[in-house]
């Protein structure tokens, strides 16, 4: 018996599958308006945007693929998998609270910034110790998986004080970043059998 269901596999897989088919085809639909270098992804789900019927189902689906991952993730420690859903359960009110045509948002952007905050800490909160732990789940790893998350969310951070910043390319770093951490996870608990589940 495996320590995770195959549909933790399945939903962790999808979810920078998802993330990123969603933004490239949302800004090929923008055209040659749209820099995805020095715009973010929110402009994509902006009312009127023309990405927008892509870019909104793709981040809802984004969350919904954090929270099923969270709920078959039993290796973890709890506050991790509570993080990991809670990341989730932000990309569902992201999606719902898209920011308008122009000018910012604050409720957008409060979410977005809970997001990112819960997916980059969730790999340290679900750490476990034990030989028997799955390596993606041992403190190490996870806490590097963390730093880097955190690195590229500061990147993320000087690049918005900037003129003509690279906050772009910066945002889809930190997002593909944590959409694809979760199945580095969930793949290096798949083969494992369940009686060498790690206790603590």
């Amino acid at each position: 018996m495996r320590l995770v269901p195959w549909w933790t596999l399945l939903s962790s897989a999808c979810a920078p599958l998802v993330l990123i088919g969603g933004w490239s085809v949302a800004a090929l639909l923008e055209g040659p308006a749209y820099d995805p270098a020095t715009q973010t992804i929110s402009v994509l789900a902006a009312y009127g945007a023309s990405g927008y019927w892509v870019m909104t189902p793709a981040l809802f689906a984004l969350g919904v693929c954090h929270l099923l991952t969270a709920r078959g993730l039993r290796p973890a420690a709890f506050a991790g998998r509570v993080a990991l859903g809670g990341g989730g359960f932000a990309a569902l009110v992201v999606a719902l609270v898209p920011p308008p045509s122009s000018g910012g948002s604050l409720r957008h952007g409060s979410v977005a910034a809970v997001g990112f905050t819960l997916l980059a800490v969730w790999p340290v909160l679900a750490a476990v110790r034990g030989a028997s732990a799955p390596w993606a789940l041992r403190p190490g790893p996870s806490l590097a998986a963390s730093a880097l998350m955190g690195l590229a969310a500061l990147w993320f951070l000087i690049e918005m004080q900037q003129d003509d910043g690279a906050i772009g390319a910066a945002e889809r770093l930190v997002t593909a970043m944590q959409a694809l951490w979760p199945f580095v996870v969930v793949a290096s608990c798949v083969r494992r059998p369940y009686g060498d589940r790690p206790r603590g």
